[in-house]
């Protein structure tokens, strides 16, 4: 698998971190050292048509857009000639490793915010739509033609049109209009509006999207989490109680025990760090089972280790560390594995690289073999290729 690089001469990070990143929509003309587009289109609508992949048809009609849930029958796309249409495919990074490879390029944000590589086809004139998004992307134009079209920043009152399944602007206004070629990328912060309509067939972009945990979200789960861990005994207690001026009133002095009571049992940021390194690497779709057959013993795990096979990371799964006084947390799919001794290092250079080699190590063993025993790890064959099914 060959990883996209950046030139540098042609995208200056530090300038677009301190000038568009959260700010402003940037339109980043192929800055690759050599672009590549890594997805045929009949590739990308087999997919589609695939139980338990996430896809949509979007089709232009006379009343407005009408949108299909996949998974597609075979057929769907022959029936679709001289229409105007577009498909888009969720996680397609999850199934194949070259558009996996998109991401390591936007590495300069955190993983732990890593979303997914969503991939469109469009018919000439096809898009979803003037809309915002809640999270930074970057649309890389991999085939074809798309031109992009931005406007202002948008709320929870920005006037919508009415439609059952998309979140469509009333009145957009743009205040930006590009083409872009193979190659081009368009950055839009989380609430901007944009609008992209495919410039002739065979248009396809890749949606790399990042994630942003609204505080309504981390609020709902952290104190679900916390409140499953209180014991039933653990209430309100008055002690000091005295006579107040009249019976029907809630005091002062109560509501301060009861809002302590509310803030201590949440304020434990240790207890914290850890639910949320747990809820971030969730996996998105947590039906999958990406467990192999066999699981390997420690002794082949270290046996292929000293042999330098490389294991791979399984790109449907999410990893994170997590310091801590006490040492180092490796996190994958939500469990937790403490890291002693040489585990330190194995956990950093897994998840530096999408695929390594690693020192046979007791403590590397261990964690190696465990990794593989739920699905996160594979070792790669010959062909450099990973095992996944």
């Amino acid at each position: 698998m060959a990883f996209p690089q950046l030139d540098p001469a042609r995208f200056d990070l530090a300038r677009f971190l301190a000038e568009d990143w959260q700010k402003r929509p940037a339109l980043i003309r192929n800055p690759w050292t050599a672009w590549h587009n890594p997805l045929e289109p009949d590739e990308l609508a087999g997919l589609a048509c695939e139980d338990g992949i996430e896809s949509r048809l979007i089709v232009r009609a006379a009343g407005g857009p009408v949108m299909e849930n996949g998974p597609l029958p075979e057929d769907r796309f022959a029936a679709l000639d001289g229409e105007s249409w577009t498909i888009l495919v969720q996680a397609v990074d999850q199934h194949v490793p070259d558009v996996a490879a998109l991401i390591e390029p936007f590495r300069f944000v955190p993983d732990w915010r890593i979303d997914d590589v969503m991939v469109s086809y469009a018919t000439d004139g096809a898009g979803v739509g003037a809309h915002f998004d809640q999270y930074d992307v970057f649309l890389v134009q991999g085939l074809g033609r798309r031109r992009w079209r931005v406007g202002p920043r948008c709320g929870d009152d920005t006037p919508l049109l009415p439609h059952e399944d998309l979140r469509l602007i009333a009145d957009f206004e743009a205040s930006g209009d590009w083409v872009l070629e193979p190659g081009d990328i368009l950055y839009v912060p989380p609430g901007f509006a944009h609008d992209g309509a495919a410039v002739g067939d065979d248009c396809m972009t890749y949606s790399i999207g990042f994630r942003a945990p609204s505080r309504a979200e981390l609020v709902e789960g952290w104190c679900d989490h916390v409140a499953a861990l209180l014991p039933e005994m653990d209430r309100y207690a008055d002690p000091d109680l005295a006579p107040q001026a009249h019976p029907a009133e809630i005091a002062p002095a109560a509501i301060d025990r009861l809002h302590a009571m509310v803030l201590d049992a949440l304020s434990d940021r240790a207890a914290f760090a850890r639910w949320f390194a747990h809820h971030t690497t969730l996996p998105k779709y947590p039906d999958a089972d990406w467990r192999p057959e066999a699981v390997p013993t420690e002794d082949e795990v270290r046996t292929a280790l000293a042999d330098g096979t490389r294991v791979a990371r399984n790109p449907a799964h999410r990893f994170a560390i997590l310091r801590e006084d006490g040492g180092t947390l490796l996190y994958a799919d939500g469990e937790r594995f403490v890291c002693p001794g040489a585990a330190v290092a194995a956990a950093e250079a897994l998840c530096a690289s999408p695929a390594t080699t690693l020192p046979p190590s007791v403590e590397a063993v261990t964690l190696v073999t465990a990794l593989i025993a739920q699905g996160s790890l594979s070792f790669m064959d010959e062909d450099d290729e990973a095992d996944w099914d």
